[in-house]
């Protein structure tokens, strides 16, 4: 057989959502700095993109995250997180796999009891502490780029729920935050798939009718994801982000619940130094900290700590040969959904 490249990853779950790494083999990217890496991938040249999402080498619910040299003096590696859809620049659960990968494999020497690693993503630099012992990262506190409300009580209307509101916030990308009673659903598992095609719905609606722009990062200029959230008497948030072409996030989601940080001290429920547990779909945990205050082209902003845990579970070595029929990939609605045609 000939081959000619063999990219390595690392397969890595936080709990429970797939976020594999790729740690040796991945070409050259052209850019400056993250963000213009990530342009190129998701306006120039994404072939790499799609031969490491799509089918036959992956399937709908995980995500592959590109390693990378950093482009900033003061960071020890870079990521960009590469999904069905596109790339991304920012995700928390991505984020806990990454530096689990990089400390567990020794590509950043680990420190016991706490590691800190800095990670250059296209959202900005990401401060993690990775709490370790015995060569393993037993969690891993990341301290995102400061969270903002665009605008509360977004009004969205739509043809199958009437007009919604949702909290359009910045956690990493932008998010429309909507209280799931709103569509008639629960955060369950019998109701994943119903709750993938409303926010999948509710996401297209939202391009057309509420437009967002980070003041500082002009090209982050899309809504990235609908959120479902229910408040839990305890001041908990159960959660449920919803993904193209048509998933739910396994996980708590670390930028969803950057995002929601920012939408409840923007609502005066949340003050410094307070802590919110964010929930997943499937009973996963990640700790959300306010642990500061700051503005963000004018307007305020939460500093957010996304407290979580990984595992690495494997190894895959994949294989790009020339006469491979499928380098693209491809994807069908059987289970990729409806959304199939806008990849």
């Amino acid at each position: 057989m000939r081959f000619e490249r063999t990219l390595e990853i690392l397969m890595v779950h936080a709990q429970g959502e797939i976020g594999n790494v790729i740690v040796g083999g991945a070409p050259e990217i052209p850019g400056a700095t993250i963000l213009d890496k990530m342009n190129h991938i998701n306006e120039v040249d994404d072939s790499l993109r799609r031969f490491v999402c799509f089918e036959p080498r992956a399937n709908v619910a995980m995500t592959v995250n590109l390693l990378l040299p950093p482009c900033r003096p003061d960071a020890d590696a870079a990521f960009i997180v590469l999904q069905p859809d596109r790339a991304h620049p920012m995700s928390g659960s991505n984020c806990i796999c990454v530096v689990t990968a990089l400390l567990e494999t020794g590509r950043v020497p680990m420190v016991e009891p706490e590691t800190v690693v800095r990670l250059d993503t296209a959202a900005g630099l990401i401060t993690v502490r990775a709490r370790c012992r015995d060569g393993r990262c037993l969690s891993v506190s990341l301290d995102n780029v400061p969270a903002f409300v665009q605008q509360l009580d977004a009004p969205v209307v739509t043809p199958k729920w009437g007009t919604i509101r949702a909290d359009i916030a910045f956690g990493g990308v932008f998010y429309a935050q909507v209280d799931v009673d709103q569509v008639g659903l629960k955060i369950t598992p019998d109701h994943a798939r119903k709750l993938a095609e409303a926010g999948i719905e509710i996401k297209a609606l939202l391009a057309e009718q509420v437009k967002v722009a980070h003041p500082e990062i002009p090209s982050l200029n899309e809504i990235a994801y609908v959120m479902f959230r229910d408040t839990q008497p305890d001041g908990s948030v159960t959660t449920c982000t919803t993904l193209k072409p048509g998933r739910v996030d396994r996980s708590p989601c670390g930028t969803g619940s950057s995002a929601n940080l920012a939408v409840l001290h923007a609502r005066g429920k949340l003050k410094v130094g307070e802590t919110r547990t964010s929930q997943s779909i499937i009973g996963g945990t990640f700790l959300a900290e306010a642990i500061g205050e700051t503005t963000v082209g004018g307007r305020p902003a939460v500093l957010p700590r996304i407290t979580g845990q990984a595992w690495i579970f494997g190894r895959q070595e994949l294989r790009i040969s020339p006469e491979d029929p499928f380098k693209a990939g491809f994807a069908l609605s059987d289970t990729w959904g409806p959304q199939v045609g806008e990849l």
